[in-house]
């Protein structure tokens, strides 16, 4: 049976043979007897899963030494709170608002310290980036956070900020959850970086948080124990009973980015090229539909997440439904912004875009 091209932008779909690899697995891991569910989280088995995973994870995205890597629960959402809890210091932070996820990791942690905003594209719907030379930075901000790509505005931060470059000392947290793996991160311009797992990585329940290390250990009295990152970094996120069976999924996942190929390249660098190469052919088409519409700026579209807008709303329901018949699944955009919204994360193939791209020409040739 062919599978339908799931479009969906979270939680996502997973490369097939993943979700092969864990079905064989499922009763009975390497011998052990066990399905990964059915483990103790302090055995050896799972164990041997969950290093297995940080050390590739760690390996794909050249995490530095001095950085901890965290697995942790609750989502972004979780982390809007958890992350002020351990790094505002109780003073202020500085927030650039790109979207709807940064806006709520605004309003969150307004309830821990103090918050500054500075620099927004509100003015603009959300389609542009705020130039990073006219960013505000406080001379004391304990960090400057921003969300590196936004999932349901489709903006994506293609270079991060060099604060030091803008003249701050404060180290840069990253909400990447929606492009985590998908490029390489430039670990000199940031302090953490933190990911919900349910886009590129696995099923949704697992967060992750990489940090450096000297970040770690500020975090306020009223912190939760278990949310303390110095608590989950010095018992390697076992404090508590981690999600076991998303962090063996992600462990999968990291092991099929190693062995992804696209001509010369491999791993990570593989899976960008290839991003890229999906993203340029569904934008490259909108631009010259003269029926569809991406109102995102062009360089910052998200490789991602892809917001676009039929000519008419009363299309809208036809457009879905004809799309759904043909096994592309999950096109409908976010309630807050309307229109559609594919969703083309690493595990999406070249030919799901193409199937896309091919039917999107097929019913603007019959509507337009």
């Amino acid at each position: 049976m062919t599978r339908p091209f799931n479009f969906s932008a979270g939680p996502a779909a997973l490369p097939e043979e993943v979700l092969q690899q864990a079905a064989a697995e499922m009763l009975d891991w390497h011998g052990s007897g066990m399905g990964v569910m059915e483990m103790s989280h302090r055995g050896k088995e799972f164990i041997s899963i969950a290093q297995q995973a940080e050390a590739d994870l760690r390996e794909i995205l050249s995490v530095p030494a001095n950085y901890k890597i965290l697995f942790m629960q609750g989502g972004a959402i979780a982390e809007n709170a958890i992350l002020p809890m351990n790094l505002s210091r109780g003073g202020r932070a500085d927030y650039v608002i790109t979207g709807s996820w940064s806006q709520k990791s605004t309003k969150e942690a307004r309830k821990y310290c103090e918050v500054h905003v500075s620099a927004t594209n509100e003015g603009d719907h959300h389609t542009t980036l705020p130039d990073y030379g006219s960013w505000k930075i406080s001379d004391n901000a304990a960090y400057v956070h921003v969300c590196s790509n936004e999932t349901i505005h489709g903006v994506e931060m293609h270079e991060l900020p060099d604060l030091a470059a803008l003249g701050s000392k404060a180290p840069l947290v990253i909400d990447c959850s929606s492009h985590i793996v998908s490029r390489p991160i430039d670990w000199s311009r940031v302090g953490v970086a933190y990911a919900g797992a349910q886009k590129n990585i696995g099923p949704a329940g697992l967060t992750l948080v990489i940090i450096r290390e000297d970040l770690i250990g500020h975090a306020l009295p009223i912190t939760p124990t278990a949310f303390d990152y110095k608590i989950v970094a010095d018992n390697e996120s076992m404090y508590n009973t981690p999600p076991t069976y998303p962090w063996y999924l992600a462990g999968l996942v990291f092991q099929w980015i190693k062995r992804q190929r696209e001509g010369d390249l491999t791993g990570l660098a593989a899976i960008e090229a290839r991003n890229v190469a999906k993203a340029n052919l569904f934008y490259d088409y909108v631009d010259t539909s003269g029926f569809y519409i991406a109102k995102v700026a062009k360089d910052c579209r998200s490789r991602m997440n892809i917001p676009f807008f039929l000519p008419n709303d009363t299309l809208n329901d036809a457009f879905l439904a004809g799309a759904k018949a043909q096994g592309l699944l999950q096109l409908k955009g976010h309630k807050s912004v309307g229109g559609m919204r594919a969703s083309i994360y690493n595990a999406m193939p070249l030919a799901g875009v193409q199937a896309l791209v091919a039917y999107m020409k097929e019913f603007a040739a019959s509507h337009g």
